[in-house]
């Protein structure tokens, strides 16, 4: 059976660094940070007080007000990016088959907001069973999914993918396997998460999996950095549109990239450490490059998972060092973390956009917030990380790596389009 190619012609994202992807790329390729002080809840109690939360968002502008209320804030962050998407890939929907179109969705968390909310208000009265009649389709993680495939009748293929910090881009590679496969012709994808909140501050607290600079927020997502001590939680919501090649052109679609490969593989090693060699990370992306059919030296640039987090930083270096050999020396590596923060279960997506835009742009982000002297003694100085400032190159090739809780590892492989 031959294989469908796949390109991507839509893109959308709601993020700490713009409530779109222009903004939000202009702000990555300018070393911008979304960090600051958390304003969702009353932190000052909190080891970390600070967060990459989204900044000015307005969930009228893609519903109405009596709708948006009974939806948790991933799903109203996971409409906002597919509307937008789907606006930019430009489809007359009447001449569409709808059986042919479907939606996989990543989040690791789901309704966050509205679980919370609801334990908190049964605790505070008199034991009497009280609950909201939404109160289970706001916090199921499938549920944006469902809201986008009504939104769009979308008849096809319709999911939901949770694997922690690596469930968007579990959804983006299902996406991908369904169209070429020809089980669907289009596939709306990506991820959303609101994990801002009481629990999940105080939840990823009491793991030490947090940065606790207080004083310095917008310094204090440093991956590679010898003095990092932790990722930021960050929100919001990005998608993709995946269409099938053919499809893509019978209509005239702008496209901004293909995608040609993934990998996904378990550590079997730990529920929150990675394998301290970055086993999982490299058999990741070996698989990810044998699905594409390239060599590692035709990679040009990694966006890596890089949390800012002591032990898997580390991992995921050795694990590049160890595929691409000298190559490692040549490719440029950075973690988009530093400024978004991590975005969790939606973290996937919003790379990928960043990966894929580095590719149309020939451009590639940096790696904010190092010092000279604050390299990880762990790691190679010759590696080039990307730090401080924008590199522009020739990006034909890129990975995106996104690794989660539980020992979930996911790779994609997009290249520069060419017919």
């Amino acid at each position: 059976m031959e294989l469908k190619r796949v390109v991507i012609t839509g893109l959308g994202a709601v993020t700490p660094l713009g409530n779109d992807v222009p903004s939000t790329w202009q702000n990555l390729i300018n070393g911008v940070s979304g960090a600051a002080p958390i304003t969702h809840f009353d932190a000052s109690k909190f080891k970390t007080q600070f967060a990459c939360e989204l900044k000015g968002f307005d969930p009228t502008l893609y519903m109405d007000l009596k709708e948006a209320r009974k939806l948790d804030g991933f799903t109203q962050y996971a409409i906002a990016a597919a509307t937008q998407a789907m606006n930019d890939a430009n489809f007359n929907l009447d001449k569409e088959n709808p059986n042919r179109m479907g939606c996989v969705w990543g989040s690791g968390m789901g309704g966050l907001h509205s679980f919370q909310e609801a334990a908190f208000d049964y605790n505070s009265g008199d034991g009497t069973p009280r609950f909201n009649p939404f109160i289970i389709p706001k916090l199921i993680t499938d549920i944006p999914a469902g809201h986008i495939s009504i939104k769009y009748n979308l008849r096809g293929p319709n999911y939901a993918t949770t694997s922690a910090c690596a469930s968007s881009s579990h959804s983006i590679a299902s996406a991908f396997d369904q169209i070429r496969l020809g089980k669907a012709d289009v596939i709306v994808t990506g991820g959303s998460e609101s994990a801002v909140e009481i629990m999940g501050i105080g939840g990823f607290n009491a793991m030490h999996a947090l940065s606790t600079n207080n004083s310095d927020p917008e310094h204090a997502s440093k991956p590679f950095s010898k003095s990092r001590d932790g990722f930021i939680v960050g929100e919001g919501a990005a998608c993709l549109i995946l269409e099938e090649l053919e499809h893509a052109i019978k209509r005239g679609a702008k496209i901004y990239a293909e995608i040609v490969g993934e990998g996904m593989t378990a550590d079997a090693h730990h529920i929150t450490a990675p394998d301290p060699e970055g086993d999982g990370a490299f058999r990741v992306m070996k698989l990810a490059l044998e699905d594409a059919n390239i060599q590692p030296e035709q990679i040009d640039y990694i966006n890596a998972h890089g949390t800012s987090t002591p032990l898997g930083d580390i991992a995921e270096a050795k694990a590049i060092e160890r595929l691409f050999g000298q190559h490692a020396l040549e490719l440029n590596i950075s973690s988009t973390k530093s400024m978004t923060g991590h975005l969790l279960g939606a973290t996937g997506a919003l790379e990928a956009i960043a990966t894929i835009l580095a590719i149309r742009d020939n451009i590639v982000p940096p790696t904010i917030n190092h010092k000279d002297d604050d390299i990880d003694p762990q790691l190679n100085p010759k590696m080039n990380f990307t730090f401080n400032h924008a590199q522009k190159r020739q990006v034909n090739y890129a990975i995106s790596n996104t690794f989660g809780f539980g020992g979930h590892n996911a790779s994609l492989v997009f290249k520069k389009f060419n017919n």
